[in-house]
């Protein structure tokens, strides 16, 4: 089986297919995405299954991952939603960011991430996270999340941990305000 390809993104800015393994391992530019989905004050975190090749067992917000190449990036955020997760939500675009991190194993993510957010809906649709991708799920405030990883930051994934250092919790406001 060949290694799934993702849009890495050159110098000039323009876009290339790269295998996503190899664009980790060389910390190649790439593009992402990373979900967040708001109940209220609180916002939907995922613990990372303990197979995934990077930050396993660790939890991240709702869902992250990369658009395989040629892929619209607004359509692979509704679908890795779907398949992380088990949720169909309407997904708002709300920011965009670029940050590279050491993921462990001489992995770096080296990212131009779209963010998108959801506000969850009434009634409420079930949570059916693909144990392949999610070990365990949680609703957290946003307050309590920033305090929580300040006390164990290893337990959080080093994108995270990024984006709440660089948005702050005025900035997980504003991603939810864009609901």
């Amino acid at each position: 089986m060949s290694e799934r390809l993702i849009t890495a993104i050159d110098e000039r800015g323009d876009v290339y297919p790269v295998g996503k393994l190899e664009a980790h391992r060389r910390a190649l530019p790439h593009l992402a995405i990373s979900v967040f989905v708001f109940r209220g004050g609180q916002t939907l975190l995922q613990r990372r299954a303990p197979g995934k090749y990077h930050s396993p067992g660790q939890w991240a917000n709702a869902c992250c991952s990369h658009p395989d190449w040629q892929e619209a990036i607004a359509t692979c955020a509704a679908r890795r939603l779907r398949e992380e997760m088990g949720l169909e939500l309407p997904l708002t675009p709300a920011a965009v960011m670029d940050y590279r991190a050491e993921v462990g194993g001489g992995l770096v993510e080296n990212e131009r991430v779209h963010f998108f957010a959801a506000d969850w809906p009434t009634p409420a649709p079930t949570v059916a996270p693909d144990p392949e991708e999610v070990d365990a799920y949680r609703w957290v405030d946003v307050t309590t999340l920033r305090e929580e990883v300040a006390m164990n930051p290893d337990a959080f994934t080093p994108w995270l941990r990024i984006y709440l250092a660089r948005a702050g919790e005025t900035g997980i406001e504003r991603l939810r305000a864009s609901v």
